[in-house]
């Protein structure tokens, strides 16, 4: 069962108005002792049952211990991926081969029971690979012994649940846009007709961070569709003795199934509806404001380093993933300790550094962790 914020994370130095608008924007849980009073600003309705509540707990809990047990060694980007997975979003996965970036996505949509396709991206990689493309059939005719022929749609790889872009930087840029209408629209225009994609929907993608040569760096507006970009890390020793004795034996591990794609949209829902208060929503946008360097308030470091700052769509990642993760953490509500996690997958690949940031090795990580430090808490 879930527990109240105030008994799990130390809570930031506020006034007793926010403190006691942050009560008032509490979780109302039928049967259980809530506070009174206006909700915040633009939640609306925000009420969860209790069941509700304890299926998302049940659900999350076995499906993070399920992937963990095949996954070895990677915690941190599992637990990402799934705060993703519960705010709807698309993830890209960056880290040297061999991590376990493929294994852990074909697990996920084991566990999930997902359509699941993989596309392996290459420099001769056309869009009609990925979305599909129209072919001519041979129709039988009804009333006679002959057929005729017909154009009819072949559905691409994306037409799945889970779309695996392996090495997505690896193929031309035309080639990657034929993902962008999917990732933003959950449709696909082929000639002149749009059809929808399967409900869910999710794209990870995985990229090389080490060689560059033959590679086509995802632009800009691309990155902005990916709601976070995880790092994937080198194992550590432990780690690794324990891929050996999982992966080198006779017994092959299989991921056994949690939940349905029904299930799955009802715990997006479900954090979808975790109430925020509005004095962290206004930190929120402080923060996200902080990376830009023409604002008043940007840290001496943003303005030195940084060319572009996070865009709102690093808002929405910020403030949906905080609420996956408070449901996570056991709370009903968001806390500024939320933010501060889930910033730096959030908001990595939204920052652009300048020519001065590159040259002297500064990482979007350095400019978040000043952006925090500086920033005034709620």
């Amino acid at each position: 069962m879930a527990k109240k914020s105030e008994g799990t994370s130390p809570q930031p130095r506020v006034d007793q108005a926010a403190e006691a608008q942050l009560e008032d924007v509490s979780l109302q849980i039928p049967g259980k002792n809530s506070p009174s009073g206006d909700r915040a600003e633009g939640e609306g309705p925000a009420e969860i049952s209790e069941t509700a509540i304890e299926t998302f707990m049940d659900i999350t809990r076995h499906l993070e211990q399920e992937l963990r047990s095949i996954v070895v060694g990677q915690e941190r980007v599992i637990r990402e991926l799934l705060l993703a997975l519960l705010a709807g979003g698309h993830v890209l996965l960056e880290g040297v081969p061999g991590l376990g970036k493929t294994l852990l996505v074909r697990t996920l949509a084991d566990t999930l029971a997902l359509k699941f396709a993989r596309i392996q991206f290459t420099p001769d990689l056309m869009p009609a690979d990925i979305v599909g493309t129209t072919i001519v059939t041979e129709q039988a005719e009804h009333n006679s012994a002959g057929s005729r022929r017909v154009f009819s749609f072949q559905p691409g790889p994306i037409f799945a649940n889970i779309v695996l872009a392996d090495e997505v930087n690896r193929a031309t840029p035309k080639t990657q846009s034929a993902l962008l209408e999917g990732m933003q629209e959950h449709t696909v225009s082929v000639g002149d007709t749009t059809r929808p994609l399967p409900t869910p929907f999710f794209v990870l993608a995985t990229q090389n961070p080490l060689e560059m040569e033959g590679t086509y760096p995802l632009p800009e507006a691309q990155l902005d569709r990916f709601l976070l970009k995880v790092h994937v890390p080198f194992p550590q020793a432990s780690d690794l003795l324990r891929i050996i004795d999982t992966t080198t034996g006779s017994r092959t591990l299989h991921a056994r199934q949690i939940a349905s794609g029904e299930q799955l949209l009802d715990l997006i829902e479900t954090a979808r509806a975790v109430p925020v208060a509005t004095h962290l929503k206004e930190y929120a946008v402080r923060l996200l404001l902080a990376t830009h360097p023409d604002q008043d308030n940007a840290p001496a470091q943003v303005r030195k380093y940084v060319r572009y700052g996070a865009s709102p769509r690093g808002l929405q990642a910020l403030i949906m993933t905080a609420k996956a993760r408070a449901l996570l953490e056991g709370r009903y509500n968001v806390s500024w300790e939320d933010l501060q996690t889930v910033i730096f997958p959030a908001l990595r690949h939204r920052i652009i550094l300048n020519f001065d940031g590159l040259a002297d090795g500064i990482t979007p990580e350095e400019v978040i962790e000043t952006v925090i430090a500086e920033t005034p808490e709620p």
